[in-house]
């Protein structure tokens, strides 16, 4: 009779970590594809014009300087034409504080508020609402513009109108017309009522029992729970109105309320040469979303991957 022969089984440890190893083998050179350029792009805001055209690119400056950063934000001592271009102008990015700021809080109230109503509430019609607020988002947003240009102009009581909206520029030109169309996003609304699914109502039906009200329920129950969603939620809507080119550039028309994209793509047509000036402009204006996203990276990932826990 022969022996039988047994074949250990491979452990689940080491097949976690043959996967985490074939992961990193993937990933880590699609990484350097995609950082190299603002890599590079950091490093050349460090050196002088001479060494960011060498034949053989400088990853590490031989000589790091901060003369790019100094032109551009007007700190030191400028050339007279660099000094009557205006370089640096911080009003740009002041201005795209302003109006990323207040978009990304003001959209993120207001689509958890619709996401809790949606997920939350009993009413007729509930879903094909939902589904008509999905529907928005296979509009491309090219096809809007003209249609919200036309709204925020006759804005009634504004910007010199009267009472019908007519005679005057209305939200043209002004905070209000950047901040307002962007308040609310069918996207932001989709992925914090997918994740405010996952909150049992028995919660929320136990502190009806106790006599809280709607919206009591809504801001000291269901908020907390959605930190990760809202956090994710936060991070998009930050970038997508911190990047945001195409809108200001239609709206606006007084150069001391110009956006940072805008401001910087009127720099670049000013100052096609000055390569260091771009390079340090470009960093600070990249500079934002990034800590925002290192800030909250964690409550991102955590928002992403539980969204869909619950259809």
């Amino acid at each position: 009779m022969s022996a039988a022969v047994t074949t250990k089984p491979k452990s689940t440890k080491e097949f976690g970590v043959r996967q985490k190893l074939l992961a990193y083998l993937v990933l880590g050179p699609v990484a350097v594809l995609f950082v190299a350029p603002f890599a590079w792009l950091i490093s050349a805001s460090f050196q002088p014009m001479g060494e960011i055209f060498a034949s053989t690119p400088h990853w590490i400056p031989d000589a790091p300087t901060l003369e790019g950063y100094k032109g551009f934000l007007n700190v030191g001592e400028l050339t007279n034409a660099q000094q009557g271009q205006g370089h640096g102008d911080w009003r740009w990015f002041t201005n795209s504080a302003f109006v990323a700021i207040s978009i990304t809080v003001l959209q993120t109230f207001f689509n958890a508020l619709c996401a809790y109503c949606f997920a939350k509430r009993r009413f007729p019609g509930r879903n094909a609402i939902f589904v008509l607020f999905l529907a928005t988002m296979m509009v491309p947003a090219q096809v809007t513009l003209i249609p919200n240009y036309l709204i925020i102009q006759h804005i009634p009581f504004f910007g010199g109108n009267d009472w019908t909206g007519s005679g005057g520029h209305g939200w043209l030109n002004s905070y209000w017309g950047l901040i307002m169309p962007g308040v609310v996003s069918a996207f932001g609304i989709f992925l914090l009522r997918q994740y405010m699914l996952s909150i049992p109502d028995q919660l929320l039906e136990a502190a009806r029992v106790d006599g809280a009200g709607e919206f009591r329920i809504f801001w000291t129950i269901v908020l907390p729970l959605c930190v990760p969603a809202l956090a994710a939620n936060a991070i998009f809507t930050f970038q997508g109105a911190w990047e945001d080119f195409f809108w200001p550039l239609i709206i606006m028309s007084s150069p001391d309320k110009l956006t940072a994209p805008v401001g910087l793509a009127l720099f670049v047509v000013q100052n096609r040469t000055s390569w260091t000036l771009l390079f340090a402009g470009s960093v600070i204006a990249t500079l934002p979303m990034i800590l925002v996203f290192i800030v909250f990276q964690r409550q991102f990932v955590q928002g992403i991957a539980l969204t869909g826990v619950k259809g």
